[in-house]
Formats: C-alpha cells, structure tokens, sequence
C-alpha cells in the first residue's frame, strides 16, 4: 500500500480530509474511499482500510461532540438497532470491482452535496423520529454502509437534518457513533469472510489521527471551514468521475 504513486502526497492529502470530516462529526471514509480511488488503490485493500480509519476518526469525533453535550441517546439507538446487524451483513459481502466503483460513486454524490449544503438545513422546529422511521432508515444505510465500507453518517446527518430529527451539532453527534458501530460491524464481516487488513493501514490510521483530533475539538466548539469544504467537494467530484469512467 505505501509503495504506491505519489503515495507522500496522498499522506499529506488525507489528514486535511480527516480533519474535515471529523470538524463534523464524521469518520471520513467516503473521503478515503475518493482519495484511495484518485491514487489507484487495489480494490480489495479501500473496505477494509476506510472502515478502520473510520473506527478511529468517528470514535475521536464522537468523544468530542458528547463531552460537548450534543449526544441524543434515543435518536441514535432508534437507527442502530437495525444498522449495526445489517452492516455486519454488508460487510460479508464483496462485490465485483466495476459494479464496487460504480455504487461507492453514487454514495460520493451524497458526501458532495453533503460538503456543498445542498441539503440538510438546520431547523429550530425539532420533531421525534419514530420507532419504525429509525428502524428502516438505519437498516437501508447500514447495509450499504457495509457493502461499500463507509460508515453511513454523511448519508444520516442530512436525513436527520430534512427531516428535522435534530439539530446540527445533534446530528453529527449521533452520526458519529452511528459511523462507529457500523464501521466496526462491517469491519467484523469482513474478518468473518477472511479479509486481512495490510499493517501498512496503522501508519494511516496515525495521520488521519492528527486531522480527526484537531477537527472533532474545533468542530464540537465553533468552526468555519467553508472554504475547505468547496476543496473537498472538488475533490470528491473528481475522484466520482474518476470511478464512473474507468
């Protein structure tokens, strides 16, 4: 994995990306899964990498956020009761590369939009998700969350925020440990099917480290990070071209 090309860029690259995702309370794997795309990682090496890195970068996020005072217990267990077992089924199931591509780059299309505040405006008119809404809701993204090897937050936090389940700093809380449970879920199904992860993946882990740190202090308190999200999402749009096209 560290011999590929232009590998020190990619170092440089994915803490700033960490440290975006985790400012809002995500681990970050759609942005990894982008970044090991653009610099032609071998398909069977970006599940289980992203998901690890997401353990540690949503886990870091979300020790932030909840010493911030923003964790909603009961909305977060409304969607974890049906996405923690189903993202461990996802994570058991490896797809074929090309049709792999094709869906991780239809998921980029929501952390593009996600990173533009195309949707998902906050609201002051807070309304109780119910029991059967989480249930589905965190059944159908927890599968694809382990299908393709994200944990499913920058799917959540705009569902959230539509629908007015919650509050920004709320949402992405609750996204944050929704992205671990589902990463460490699908990260098991992967183990259960035999899949290893390179030693190669810890050096990566200790950078996107550094990000994940200063983004989930900075953003559980107050950051504006505008201008570095329309970089992100540029990047992102590239890396969607990128899988659509080869």
């Amino acid at each position: 994995m560290l011999q590929t090309e232009n590998i020190y860029l990619f170092l440089i690259i994915l803490p700033i990306v960490s440290f975006l995702y985790s400012s809002v309370g995500h681990g970050g794997a759609s942005g990894y899964l982008a970044l090991m795309a653009l610099f032609s990682f071998a398909p069977e090496t970006m599940k289980p990498t992203a998901l690890l890195l997401n353990i540690f970068v949503a886990g870091i996020s979300f020790y932030y956020y909840f010493k911030a005072g923003h964790f909603n217990k009961k909305l977060f267990i409304s969607f974890a009761i049906t996405s923690i077992p189903l993202a461990y089924l996802g994570g058991t199931i490896e797809v074929d590369a090309s049709i792999y591509k094709k869906i991780l780059a239809l998921l980029l299309i929501f952390a593009i939009l996600k990173m533009l505040n195309v949707f998902g405006k906050e609201s002051d008119n807070i309304k109780q998700v119910k029991l059967w809404q989480g249930l589905i809701i965190g059944a159908i993204i927890g599968f694809f969350s382990g299908l393709i090897g994200i944990g499913g937050g920058i799917i959540l936090t705009p569902v959230i925020l539509l629908l007015h389940w919650g509050k920004m700093k709320e949402a992405a809380a609750v996204s944050a440990l929704f992205i671990w449970v589902n990463s460490a879920a699908a990260l098991i199904g992967q183990f259960s099917i035999g899949v290893s992860i390179e030693k190669a993946s810890f050096v990566l882990v200790v950078i996107a480290l550094i990000g994940g740190i200063l983004g989930g202090y900075y953003g559980s308190k107050k950051i504006n990070n505008l201008h570095l999200r329309y970089i992100l999402a540029f990047v992102l749009i590239i890396a969607c071209a990128k899988l659509f096209f080869t």
